[in-house]
């Protein structure tokens, strides 16, 4: 594999991970303010965190909400950009082409997913440009059955009011944006692709249609 998929991340990461932390806090708090939940504790090992995809600042909001560092599907094109692409492979990026099959970018994912890592995929394929749903592609499917992990969803709303669809430059959303995780499941290997997609579809569909919850204490902190 190449340099975009590395085995480990750089040993400067770790050090440097808790500032990270504090800033992405401080800018999704800005630019949000930002809430996070959980429906339940997540095991230990390899997770595959599914999203919908609403803005280019997605996965950032993510990240934070996920509490620790975790690998993501990135498209190609970014890791070509001067400043964009050495940060977000910093960050755990690994690029995969659009409109095919990429068997790299899978097997990087089974292979992270494998050695007990997260990793976070917008089974969409792209960003919205209503902010409605899309189809859900069968990849993420087939990653999570060849990896034998659990799958959690996360619906994101209202980042698209902090960087709207075809905008460069984020900006304040002046209404909550939240990230609502479900319920976490893995499936048997009896189950089909199609079975997975059904219910990665309902449940954001589900999750995205939660507008307001009541925080619990330590939720969203």
């Amino acid at each position: 594999m190449s340099d975009f998929y590395p085995k480990q991340r750089p040993w400067y990461f770790w050090p440097l991970f808790p500032f990270i932390k504090i800033f992405a806090f401080i800018f999704c708090q800005l630019l949000g303010p930002f809430r996070w939940r959980k429906e339940q504790k997540w095991p230990k090992g390899g997770l595959l965190i599914l999203s919908n995809h609403l803005s280019d600042t997605d996965p950032v909001f993510l990240y934070l909400a996920c509490g620790s560092p975790m690998y993501f599907m990135g498209k190609k094109e970014l890791f070509s950009m001067r400043v964009i692409g050495p940060l977000i492979k910093f960050f755990g990026a690994f690029p995969v082409e659009r409109g095919s099959p990429d068997r790299t970018a899978i097997r990087y994912s089974i292979d992270r997913l494998k050695a007990g890592h997260r990793v976070g995929i917008f089974p969409e394929g792209q960003l919205s440009e209503t902010g409605l749903l899309q189809p859900v592609l069968p990849g993420a499917a087939m990653i999570a059955k060849m990896a034998g992990v659990p799958i959690v969803c996360c619906g994101l709303i209202n980042t698209d009011r902090v960087m709207p669809y075809g905008k460069l430059i984020p900006r304040p959303s002046w209404k909550w944006v939240r990230a609502n995780f479900g319920e976490v499941r893995k499936f048997s290997d009896e189950a089909s692709h199609e079975e997975i997609v059904t219910w990665v579809s309902s449940e954001l569909a589900r999750l995205t249609a939660t507008t307001t919850f009541p925080l619990r204490d330590g939720e969203g902190r």
